[in-house]
């Protein structure tokens, strides 16, 4: 189960306007030209291009100028939590007075606008009901909203299947004949094109200066865009590196919700220099975490306060939330790896689609139990948990070449009745079935990924950008490589290898390694391995080592110093 580093052998591109380091970074994430370097608003996709489109303004417009009921139904992630909260701050910067949200209990309701989500929205006699982050695959809650007498607006950005609800708009860019040239927004990113082709009519229709209000400026909402983009682990394209990288330059400036800046205070982040990386480490697992374990009402809570110190307070939940996912997670992958010790089996043994399931393991948590098993067998799993009447809950994350909503979908046809439902993207996806028809699946599961993957493919790759010299390894290339992203899934930060001479080892926490490294030509340099203890002891008493790492920037105590973050640890 070990890792190979790869190296990218990629020429860099002259052409690009930056130092010849970046240049050949850049050109392995297959940048080809300065535009694609290039994050101004001004290089956005347009909107025009989303289909149904017109259709979801027309319906925003006419419930606007008659001040109709709007209700939002959200997902329970972070995704959902920042496209709900986007909805609602810019429909009320526009003048709407008459809103409100629901977000299902995924312990109680399940994801999606099910018919049961739509009994409980009709109590509040809504006249338009939109969904962010959800709603392609609800059929049946579509068409109950629509029996109830309720208009629909869908807005998602998860893959369809081979039907579409009948609601009165669709806005996905995934959808069968969208021409909307980014295929990896996440539910905030088409929350926050709706809201932006709505100012854009509104603008046009004199309403603002009607009404003698403000024209709000859509950048303001693009710290929920960043968060919500960054938290649901969607591919950085050019499009959404733009919207994520002018979120995080609003963040920085103080220019953001007020929760944001609480997450990021409670996170031990440095708001004035947040990064991508802080999001995906620090303020999305806690935001995640209320959907995770109690109710993402908590989260969306903290993003609509405009007080700082209610805000703080919410925030201050959610990181308590978060503390406790961490201590069910740890325990959780502790069984799980107990589990596949227990099974004494070589690598070449396990199956290939692995599938777990506890009937003590908690819902809330699977889904990070899958990536944590997933990183440490090289092969696509599925963690399950008990659902409700003897169904069992499952999360899958897959690996590069592996596509698992495909996977399922095949299954589900070639296996009728074995899968309830299920959903997601290439890399990950949800799932329920019947907890009798759980030994079924795992066989008909494994089979199927066997029928896909090589051998080659369980192999754990890390792709290096190479070497870097004693003198690229410093403070200042770190501040260049961190303010040159914003990196993150399909666009990953930057990481390089090395032989060292080891001058110390030292354990803190019974989890995390520290050494002391002395570079090529002299010099030394501090190392961490955070939560690799146990892979580090293994190489104690080796004088060199190879690794792979990435350059960060440490401050403690007002000094700032370069620092390696090890990846992967082994002798030279």
């Amino acid at each position: 189960m070990g890792a190979v580093i790869v190296r990218r052998l990629v020429p860099a591109i002259p052409d690009l306007p930056t130092t010849p380091l970046l240049q050949r970074i850049y050109a392995a994430r297959a940048v080809r030209s300065p535009r694609e370097l290039d994050h101004s608003l001004g290089v956005l996709a347009h909107y025009e291009s989303l289909t149904d489109i017109r259709k979801a303004v027309d319906l925003l417009f006419a419930a606007l100028i008659r001040q109709q009921r709007v209700l939002i139904v959200a997902d329970y992630d972070a995704d959902g939590a920042t496209s709900c909260a986007l909805a609602l701050r810019a429909l009320r910067a526009m003048g709407h007075r008459n809103l409100g949200y629901l977000v299902p209990n995924r312990f109680e309701h399940g994801y999606g606008l099910t018919p049961e989500i739509v009994v409980l929205a009709a109590r509040r006699q809504p006249q338009l009901l939109i969904t962010v982050d959800n709603g392609i695959a609800s059929l049946e809650g579509v068409a109950e909203a629509r029996r109830r007498g309720m208009r629909v607006l869908v807005t998602d950005h998860h893959l369809p299947a081979g039907e579409l609800p009948e609601a009165d708009a669709i806005v996905n860019p995934n959808q069968p004949g969208d021409a909307f040239p980014s295929k990896h927004l996440a539910g905030v990113g088409v929350i926050f094109y709706v809201m932006a082709a709505l100012r854009a009519r509104l603008q046009q229709n004199g309403w603002f200066r009607a009404k003698g209000i403000p024209e709000p400026n859509m950048a303001r909402f693009l710290d929920l865009v960043a968060l919500g983009t960054v938290a649901d682990v969607v591919p950085l394209d050019h499009n959404n590196r733009i919207l994520v990288e002018q979120g995080l330059r609003r963040i920085r400036a103080g220019q953001c919700a007020v929760g944001v800046a609480a997450l990021a205070d409670v996170s031990g982040r440095c708001q004035d220099r947040l990064t991508a990386t802080d999001i995906a480490f620090g303020l999305g697992p806690r935001l995640n975490a209320a959907g995770r374990l109690e109710d993402m009402s908590y989260g969306i809570q903290c993003l609509l306060g405009d007080d700082h110190g209610q805000a703080l307070m919410m925030a201050r939940r959610l990181d308590a939330f978060n503390r406790e996912r961490r201590a069910i997670e740890a325990d959780m992958q502790a069984q799980a790896m107990a589990s596949l010790g227990r099974l004494q089996l070589a690598d070449r043994d396990l199956p290939v689609g692995l599938c777990l399931y506890d009937e003590g393991w908690h819902q809330g948590v699977i889904g990070i139990l899958a990536a944590r098993v997933k990183e440490q067998t090289h092969r696509p799993v599925i963690v399950f948990a008990p659902d409700r009447d003897d169904r069992l809950k499952g999360s899958a994350r897959s690996v590069p070449g592996l596509h698992m909503r495909d996977v399922l979908d095949t299954v589900a046809i070639r296996h009728p009745g074995v899968i309830s439902k299920f959903g997601g993207h290439a890399m990950a996806a949800g799932l329920s079935l019947p907890l009798n028809r759980f030994e079924t699946f795992c066989e008909a599961f494994d089979a199927e990924v066997r029928r896909r993957l090589a051998p080659d493919d369980l192999c754990g790759r890390l792709y290096s950008d190479g070497e870097l010299s004693a003198a690229e390894i410093s403070l200042e290339v770190a501040e260049q490589l961190r303010d040159a992203g914003p990196w993150g899934t399909g666009f990953p930060e930057p990481l390089f290898d090395g032989v060292f001479d080891v001058v110390s080892y030292q354990p803190l926490q019974d989890k995390h390694g520290k050494l002391i490294l002395r570079l090529p030509g002299g010099g030394f340099v501090e190392a961490m391995a955070f939560n690799r203890w146990p892979v580090v002891k293994e190489c104690l008493g080796l004088p060199r080592v190879g690794i792979a790492y990435r350059l960060d920037v440490n401050e403690w105590r007002g000094e700032r110093r370069v620092r390696l973050n090890i990846e992967h640890i082994e002798a030279a």
